[in-house]
């Protein structure tokens, strides 16, 4: 059940991006597994990659290539190719390289993108056999149905879109992901991509989604762990007719900015409103800290520990559970006399202890919701930071004992 999360708004096409969907049946006849993704010539990308030691095949590839000049992105689901050595490597170049000949630009403008089971070998055959039809599918309003194509156990589509005006010019900004289990990204999520025309030099766009992922993207988890494929690429094809940005300052780098913020935002909390078995959608913020990292260290104690997601998906107002993560999470010189922690508005626990106006009814009721919001205030310092995450179901259990069935 995705909690709070409904149909695909409006998401408006990209001049000089272009999306094409077709069906390789990877993993089941019919199922649309395939996307390939078209810029325009002169277009600027970057991206995050996983942090993963085992990195995936098409990791490595799109790594070394993003800083070439990029006409293609090539994803295929239901398949990782990772874990496969040296041959999965060379799968990842040989479907790169199908694509290449196939549109007549050199292998290296080609980025593949991989997701699924890991440790399989990559379907060659059947991903060359899908490029045709995805290249003939090629749209620029095909953003909704590349959101599908790229979707593993996900339940829905994730995708946003965002447009402003500067100077009588309407700038887009669009983008979709994937992702709902195996996502704590380091990074950005398990695949996202986001596309603007606007025109922007390659050293400002790698700060600029470096920036954009850091505050969304690598703010949610929903079970801990870091995915061997996750990449989040930002596009820049540079076709709104307006000067180029070649530094992060000024107004219309600042209206970009936003915009770009707005939309790793959306659809990074889509994903853990879309996670595996999530009954809960749940924002855990840390005030009060001495630093930065510490305050994310207490979040992800809390977000992380399976006897508070068990309670959250129970709806029962366990706070002692909450107490005993803030208190491993390893911040030093921890003062618990000072910490103060809230579900909701409701004071649960007041400078270490219960709260004296605190009753078990009122923390049921904040339980019981769908979006629940625990806040913790350590009275250290002036550092804040906020994550989001899920409860932990049966139905998350069922989905990974059953994964590659």
């Amino acid at each position: 059940m995705a909690v709070g999360l409904g149909p695909l708004s409006t998401l408006h096409p990209v001049p000089g991006f272009e999306l094409g969907i077709a069906s390789a049946g990877i993993k089941r006849p019919g199922r649309k597994d395939v996307v390939v993704m078209r810029c325009a010539e002169g277009s600027s990308i970057a991206g995050v990659f996983t942090l993963n030691a085992f990195c995936a095949a098409p990791v490595i590839l799109a790594k070394k290539r993003v800083q070439g000049s990029v006409r293609y992105l090539l994803t295929n689901t239901g398949n990782a190719n990772a874990g496969t050595g040296e041959p999965g490597l060379q799968n990842a170049q040989r479907t790169c390289a199908a694509l290449a000949q196939l549109t007549g630009v050199d292998e290296s403008a080609v980025l593949p993108f991989s997701t699924g089971v890991i440790g399989e070998p990559l379907p060659v055959e059947k991903i060359e056999g899908a490029l045709q039809a995805a290249l003939d599918d090629l749209s620029a309003d095909h953003w909704a149905e590349a959101a599908t194509g790229i979707m593993t156990t996900d339940t829905l589509p994730k995708g946003a879109s965002r447009q402003f005006q500067h100077d009588g010019v309407t700038v887009t900004v669009t983008g979709i992901s994937k992702g709902a289990g195996m996502i704590r990204p380091n990074m950005a999520t398990m695949l996202g991509y986001v596309a603007t025309d606007a025109k922007v030099t390659r050293s400002v766009l790698q700060d600029l989604v470096r920036d954009a992922a850091n505050k969304s993207f690598n703010r949610i988890t929903i079970d801990g762990d870091t995915s061997t494929n996750d990449c989040c690429m930002l596009i820049a094809t540079g076709q709104a007719a307006l000067p180029e940005i070649s530094e992060a300052s000024g107004e219309l780098f600042a209206k970009l900015k936003q915009a770009v913020f707005d939309v790793f935002m959306e659809v990074a909390q889509a994903i853990v409103r879309d996670g595996e078995g999530a009954t809960k959608f749940v924002t855990v913020q840390v005030n009060g800290g001495g630093t930065h990292q510490e305050c994310l260290d207490v979040a992800y104690a809390v977000a992380h520990s399976p006897l508070i997601k068990t309670a959250l998906f129970a709806s029962d107002p366990n706070w002692g559970r909450i107490l005993a993560a803030v208190g491993y999470a390893g911040v030093a010189q921890l003062d618990v006399s000072k910490i103060d922690v809230f579900l909701g508005d409701v004071c649960i626990a007041s400078r270490g202890c219960r709260a004296a106006s605190y009753t078990e009814e009122q923390g049921a009721a904040v339980m019981a919701k769908e979006e629940i919001g625990i806040r913790i205030e350590l009275g250290r310092g002036s550092c804040s930071e906020t994550i989001w995450t899920t409860d932990l179901s049966h139905e998350y259990v069922r989905i990974n004992a059953e994964y590659r069935s």
